[in-house]
């Protein structure tokens, strides 16, 4: 069985008028996939997986009858086919998914302007000042998942708790197309008996070294000497975990949280080392960061590139600008100093990425007495608005209409936080 393919599933089936379970974690259930489907009904109930077909490609979402094969997000397509042969292949649409989230953030926003989205798919809400309008956060999160349905023909699962790290783990249990309420006397017999996986933070190698000191669920962590979990992880992570294994976690439900990064990456058919080659793709990936920058009103402090080798290797390389930038020919000048500082000599790359991070707000920024990238700003300004009138790729730069090597397309890594 694959991860989130409905095995295990926990929901809250009476209705209950516990007024702690306050932070409502709210999911949508197979997103991608989900939204293809809604010009796709035919395919409703069959294993479907979103990505491009090709030996590189690496799969965007899959529903739930998909997952049930083992077929997970981000894994390569030739072992997900391998797993489901009779899985149906559908190409992604982007700007389709960031239009049905904006759609799903606008309704959590008419029950409360607590609203802290973590990616396109999700989104923490605070709502102790809700109850007295709509009901206890069972009646909230009932209405939220009925509303979206009826809205957007999208579905969600919503888990409710005291604190975050519950209410986002009562949502993966009730998933999909569920609603999980923790009341918060409840959230240590809730919390123990899962696995330390859903610790918030535990990857595989710090799975392992807890495995090692043979604590296998959260309730061994917590009952775990925290001295010997700063042996196995360090003080930093050993203090975050026995914290949340004791249903302790402070964090709030904060609106103003901005966007992180923005960034693409695109998966080549075959191995590209071709110096020109590198220089346009750096380029065209440039290109769609600074739009996505613009478009939000954010200018970057950071910018990396990662790079992945044929053999699976991958390494990524990040400066700090003097000055932040929101210009494709400056995100594009960084990011081919940073290819050029890498140990890249003599190797194909399988990938390549460009991201933008330290984002802050565009007009909080002041400029110098001389702008270097002025032209630019303005030659990409007047691209944007063309865009905007006449629609995406109208006008293009001389140098990205020449030939280029077979890819997969270019998929957004930042901002989206998770692919499904």
């Amino acid at each position: 069985m694959s991860k989130q393919d409905g095995s295990g599933r926990q929901v809250t089936e009476t209705p209950t008028d516990d007024l702690s379970a306050r932070i409502l974690h709210l999911d949508m259930d197979a997103f991608f996939a989900s939204v293809e489907l809604l010009d796709r009904p035919e395919l409703r109930g069959k294993p479907v997986i979103v990505g491009h077909r090709g030996a590189r490609s690496v799969v965007t979402a899959a529903t739930y009858e998909a997952r049930r094969y083992g077929v997970n997000s981000a894994m390569p397509m030739a072992v997900a086919l391998r797993r489901c042969p009779h899985a149906i292949v559908l190409e992604p649409h982007y700007d389709r998914y960031q239009t049905a989230s904006r759609a799903v953030m606008q309704i959590l926003g008419d029950v409360t302007p607590l609203v802290d989205p973590l990616s396109i798919v999700e989104a923490f809400l605070a709502v102790s000042g809700a109850t007295a309008l709509f009901g206890p956060p069972f009646a909230i999160g009932a209405a939220l998942r009925a509303r979206i349905h009826a809205e957007t023909g999208l579905v969600a699962s919503v888990g409710a708790a005291a604190t975050k790290f519950v209410a986002k783990l009562a949502s993966g249990r009730a998933k999909p197309d569920g609603l999980l309420i923790v009341p918060e006397a409840e959230t240590l017999s809730f919390l123990h008996p899962q696995p330390i996986t859903a610790l918030w933070g535990v990857g595989a190698a710090s799975a392992q070294r807890l495995e090692r000191l043979g604590l296998r669920t959260i309730g061994d962590v917590a009952d775990a000497p925290l001295d010997a979990l700063t042996r196995a992880l360090g003080p930093a992570a050993a203090g975050h975990l026995h914290a949340l294994a004791h249903g302790r976690d402070p964090r709030s439900v904060s609106p103003e949280r901005a966007e992180k990064t923005i960034g693409h990456e695109v998966t080549f058919e075959r191995d590209v080392a071709e110096p020109t080659v590198i220089d346009r793709e750096l380029l065209r990936l440039a290109e769609r960061v600074a739009e996505r920058l613009r478009a939000g009103g954010w200018v970057a402090r950071t910018l990396s590139i990662k790079l992945r080798f044929g053999d699976f290797e991958t390494i990524t390389r990040s400066q700090t600008l003097p000055e932040p930038t929101d210009v494709a020919q400056r995100i594009a000048t960084e990011a081919r100093t940073l290819y050029a500082a890498s140990p890249v000599v003599g190797r194909g790359l399988r990938l390549i990425g460009v991201r933008a991070s330290a984002l802050l707000p565009t007009g909080t920024v002041a400029r110098g007495l001389w702008d270097d990238d002025e032209p630019w700003r303005e030659a990409e300004g007047a691209i944007d608005a063309l865009a905007e009138r006449f629609g995406s790729g109208t006008v293009q730069r001389a140098s990205l209409l020449r030939g280029a090597p077979p890819r997969r397309g270019s998929v957004p890594e930042g901002g989206v936080g998770r692919l499904d």
